[in-house]
This record gives structure tokens, C-alpha cells and sequence, in this order.
């Protein structure tokens, strides 16, 4: 079984430092939440890896098929729930294929995009464990 590792130290405030495999990403607050801005929040991070999973996804389909992926494009629109705790409540994944995408060949790209590791993860929820040492 494959495995991952990424390990988050603060820098200042509310900025963390992510680093995965020799790459560094950085999260923050907005100022409305106390942070500085300096760079998307945590939860930003988690819709957007839903997207970019999606794009990959949707990406190779295109591969496939022979078709450029030139002007694909792919958005999440996500609401906080409103009630505790606090989670995201739902997210909406939309999908803009290139220009001249057969409309024919759409519910295949949508089965295959819906298939990406990250949707499948939400859809069978890993079990999580948080230790301090």
C-alpha cells in the first residue's frame, strides 16, 4: 500500500509551512479571522485539492480520447456548515471542458472525474487519528 507524509511547522501568527516531498506550500488566516492573508486557508487547500484532483482526472480523459486539454478548467464552490462542528457543509465541482468538447462525451468525463481519488476518499471517509507526543 502506498503511503504519504507531510509535515506542517509554524512560522508566525496563524502561517504554517507545509512540506511534501521537497515542496513547501503555506496557510493562513484571513484578517477577518485574525491571520494576515499571506495565503490561502486550510480549508481553501481542501477544496482546491478536490479540483485539481478532478482536473487531473478529467485531464487524462481528455489524453485518452485524443482531445487537447487547452482550456480546461475546473471550479469548487464550497459552504461552511452552520452548525457545530464546524466542517465543510457541501462543495460544488464544475467542470468547463475545451472549447469544441463533444456534449455527447460529457457524462463519460463526469463518471470518470467523479472517480478521482479524492472524491472517492470523501465518499469512503478514511479513519482519521490525532495523537500528541
Amino acid at each position: 500500500m502506498a503511503s504519504g507524509k507531510v509535515r506542517v511547522e509554524h512560522v508566525d501568527g496563524d502561517v504554517y509551512e507545509i512540506h511534501v516531498r521537497g515542496h513547501h506550500l503555506t496557510v493562513d488566516q484571513p484578517v477577518d479571522a485574525g491571520g494576515t492573508d499571506k495565503a490561502p486557508t486550510p480549508t481553501e487547500l481542501f477544496a482546491a485539492s478536490l479540483a485539481t484532483c478532478v482536473s487531473f482526472y478529467a485531464g487524462r480523459y481528455l489524453d485518452r480520447h485524443g482531445d487537447d486539454r487547452t482550456g480546461l478548467r475546473v471550479h469548487a464552490d464550497f459552504d461552511m456548515a452552520t452548525d457545530r462542528p464546524a466542517r465543510v457543509a457541501a462543495i460544488r465541482v464544475t467542470i468547463d471542458p475545451p472549447v469544441g468538447f463533444p456534449t455527447e462525451r460529457i457524462p463519460a468525463l463526469t463518471a470518470v472525474a467523479g472517480h478521482c481519488t479524492l472524491h472517492n476518499t470523501l465518499m469512503n471517509p478514511p479513519d482519521v487519528t490525532i495523537t500528541v507526543e
